[in-house]
């Protein structure tokens, strides 16, 4: 079976701070007005694991029984609220890996490169 799963999400600073408090990592980068800046960043930077969870949700829409064996993941570039990013999940053949990307669209910019094996 393959897969080829697309969807479109833009982040909010909202969904930063839900995902801060659930997951524990409250890097000010991620919701404080002036760290971000410090980083170079022009405002809050997203969790990559947020981005990952989304991308996560989606294969386990398709395949609920999905169980993750090896995960390896690449953060190229910063994502940003209010920016829309387009979703993928893609494998090409049954067995094969499957391929996760997060692209910022307004510039086509990787916000996530992955790869993903499952049992």
């Amino acid at each position: 079976m393959t897969l080829n799963l697309v969807s479109h999400w833009t982040p909010s600073h909202a969904e930063f701070a839900e995902f801060a408090r659930i997951s524990g990592d409250d890097n000010p980068i991620h919701l404080d007005d002036g760290v971000y800046a410090i980083g170079g960043f022009p405002r809050p930077v997203a969790h990559g694991m947020l981005i990952y969870a989304r991308l996560w949700a989606m294969l386990r829409e398709e395949r609920p029984m999905a169980r993750p064996e090896l995960h390896m993941l690449v953060f190229p570039n910063p994502c940003y609220a209010g920016e829309e990013v387009l979703l993928q999940v893609t494998q090409e053949e049954e067995g094969a890996p499957i391929l996760l990307r997060a692209i910022r669209r307004i510039d086509d910019s990787e916000l996530l490169i992955g790869e993903l094996e499952v049992q």
